[in-house]
């Protein structure tokens, strides 16, 4: 049987950093924004229908979230300033789909 050493200089493998490097004080403030956002359990099943949904108008929203439509446009605001969803006024309502660029984001978040 023989016995490894690890090299002196090797990194030391119990606690690897799962960072490159901490947060700038904009990257944590941006971060807290979106966390802000989805701190709320009407936001989250908000976001989880549209992202189910891939594109879905806010008069469908109201019956699944038994929520008033100011109630609904309230939340979609707070979660589209977070950048989590984009949406585009079609007539008298808004048909909104995940941020493509926060979509890979969105898919953990909801896994």
């Amino acid at each position: 049987m023989s016995s490894a050493r690890i090299p002196v200089d090797a990194p030391d493998v119990c606690c690897p950093s799962v960072t490159d490097a901490p947060l700038d004080q904009a990257d944590a403030e941006a971060l807290a924004h979106t966390y802000a956002a989805l701190a709320d359990p009407v936001r989250l099943r908000l976001l989880s229908l549209i992202a189910a949904s891939g594109e879905i108008c806010s008069c469908d929203l109201l019956e699944p979230l038994a929520k008033s439509q100011p109630t609904v446009s309230h939340h979609t605001k707070v979660l589209a300033e977070a950048g989590l969803i984009t949406g585009d006024k079609r007539g008298r309502w808004v048909h909104w789909r995940i941020a493509p660029a926060r979509a890979d984001f969105v898919r953990l978040l909801l896994a």
